[in-house]
């Protein structure tokens, strides 16, 4: 499948950031999801800073809290990504935190649904 009207939304935050008493990033896949967007994947990296940040955060397995950065990535139309992002601007604006937002068009290679197993 090839088509150039594809994009990924990438949302660069905190894992500690909340939405209310959420964590920021389980927020928005539960929205994601009711919106019908295609895919989303959280990825938690294991170490890094921000514009913001007085130091760098990095996975250390004596921690119990970890403040570490994580990526929301979302695929899907283009058209419907801008009006997710539009859906959520307010709240990603209000953060106590800082975060990042970007999109990028991409080419979709294959897309294949599976079966489920009963």
């Amino acid at each position: 499948m090839q088509s150039t009207e594809h994009s990924i939304l990438k949302i660069y935050a905190s894992s500690t950031d909340k939405i209310g008493f959420d964590l920021l990033y389980e927020q928005l896949v539960v929205l994601a999801k009711r919106k019908g967007i295609s895919g989303v994947t959280v990825y938690r990296g294991i170490m890094g800073y921000g514009m913001s940040s007085t130091k760098i955060s990095s996975t250390r397995f004596w921690e119990l809290t970890e403040k570490l950065p994580v990526v929301i990535e979302m695929i899907d139309r283009t058209e419907i990504l801008n009006e997710f992002y539009q859906s959520i601007e307010h709240e990603l604006q209000s953060l106590s935190k800082g975060c990042l937002v970007t999109i990028h068009p991409i080419e979709i290679k294959l897309q294949k649904t599976g079966s489920s197993k009963k």
